[in-house]
């Protein structure tokens, strides 16, 4: 799906309303009645606020700076995975909120560049606080013309959970490291009535899986190539392409993966009826305390000949930034005023403790309370990191790549299938 965003929707006179009313009707909030007119009330477009992981510490926050600042007012508007959608109708209309607490994918890659967000580098450096992030995330948030999208905030690890009882059930010995190790054990879990890797093969999960497996071959340089082009003729990508498919047809992936979501494979995991997934750290947080207490987390089995030394996890650092719109350069003072708050190490510090996340600033905070996210973070040279896709891949190709990824899961769809399938993603966009 294209972006609708483009410059010249975003600089014509009087077209917001008409390109607005023209795109699908859309649920959670009215985009056309998101901006407020108190130049008192800072308005927050965020994907906080009901069931995502950090809600209730981010909701308490808000209250905190409340009571602070009396007389400061923080208005929350709340969406989820169509967040960007909506913030883009209310962008066209001049309505868009004043800060956006989103990660960069897909749609928000554009945003800079066609000013529906401002450079926020020079904030960064005015308000003293560019040496708070990590530098890898400021490097990931930093566009090709040197533009600071957003503010970082939440970061991810995502490593593989593997339940040690169940491996333990089907008389797996130990946690697979390489592929035929991995097959193996799909082989002794499936004979126990186990399913073996559970991924969400028709959304996201299962395209961030598939591209660590088809990275397996290619190094960081060639990885970003991949994904930036839609090449995948090289002969890394498809030694990567042929490993996947031939992990896939030897049933290590659960029955019908092209069909599970993140939800379903969250449930296999948590519920014990699959033994193992690869997890972000928001997902490792929610993993019940019975199953986590015989949870190890790893990385993905590599091949022979794999460019890695370890098995594989993707480390990221775009999952949450705050953007700040036009509309929020109206009310700078504010938007300081809320962002130097939410950069304080203690409010940093609640959401490692409180909700496990992982923070793109830099904090002396540990996720105790949280087992298999403190597990990830201690992972060390025993793993190898590839790439997390997502800011590499062209905005306009990102869902038709989800597409590709059920048809990939699909059994039998050989690995040329798999390569036609994801380079048309790219050329239909």
């Amino acid at each position: 799906m294209r972006s609708s965003l483009t410059r010249r929707d975003l600089l014509a006179a009087g077209s917001g309303l008409a390109a607005a009313a023209a795109l699908p009707a859309l649920s959670g909030c009215s985009s056309l009645a998101s901006a407020d007119s108190d130049p008192d009330t800072l308005v927050v477009h965020t994907q906080l606020g009901t069931t995502a992981p950090g809600s209730p510490t981010y909701l308490a926050a808000v209250d905190l700076f409340h009571e602070e600042n009396p007389g400061a007012k923080v208005k929350n508007l709340v969406n989820s995975d169509d967040l960007a959608q909506v913030y883009e109708t209310s962008r066209l209309a001049r309505k868009e909120a004043d800060v956006v607490m989103v990660n960069l994918y897909d749609k928000t890659l554009a945003w800079t560049d066609v000013e529906a967000t401002v450079d926020v580098g020079p904030y960064l450096d005015a308000w003293g606080l560019r040496e708070r992030v990590l530098p890898t995330a400021l490097a990931d948030w930093t566009d090709d013309e040197g533009r600071v999208r957003a503010f970082p905030y939440f970061a991810t690890n995502w490593p593989v959970a593997y339940n040690r009882a169940l491996l333990d059930r089907a008389g797996v010995d130990s946690i697979p490291t390489t592929g035929d190790q991995l097959i193996a054990a799909a082989r002794k879990l499936r004979a126990k009535g186990l399913a073996p890797v559970t991924v969400g093969g028709n959304d996201w999960t299962g395209q961030k899986l598939m591209a660590q497996i088809i990275q397996t071959f290619l190094s960081q340089d060639e990885a970003r190539h991949v994904y930036s082009t839609g090449d995948f003729g090289g002969r890394g990508a498809r030694r990567g392409i042929e490993y996947f498919t031939h992990l896939r047809d030897a049933g290590v992936f659960a029955d019908k993966a092209q069909g599970l979501t993140s939800d379903s494979m969250n449930t296999q995991f948590n519920t014990e009826e699959a033994a193992i997934q690869s997890a972000m750290s928001s997902a490792l947080a929610k993993v019940p305390e019975e199953v986590a207490h015989h949870t190890e987390v790893g990385g993905w089995p590599l091949a022979d000949g794999a460019t890695h030394e370890g098995p594989t996890v993707i480390r990221a650092y775009t999952l949450i930034g705050f953007w700040i719109s036009p509309n929020g350069v109206r009310k700078i003072e504010q938007v300081e005023k809320f962002l130097r708050f939410m950069y304080r190490p203690e409010i940093v510090a609640r959401f490692v403790t409180e909700s496990g996340r992982d923070m793109a600033l830099r904090t002396d905070a540990v996720s105790t309370g949280f087992p298999l996210v403190g597990a990830a973070q201690r992972l060390g040279p025993e793993v190898s990191q590839v790439l997390l896709p997502d800011v590499y891949v062209p905005p306009a190709a990102a869902q038709s790549l989800i597409t590709a990824t059920s048809t990939s899961f699909t059994r039998g769809t050989t690995a040329a299938q798999v390569r036609a399938a994801l380079e048309s993603a790219y050329r239909s966009a």
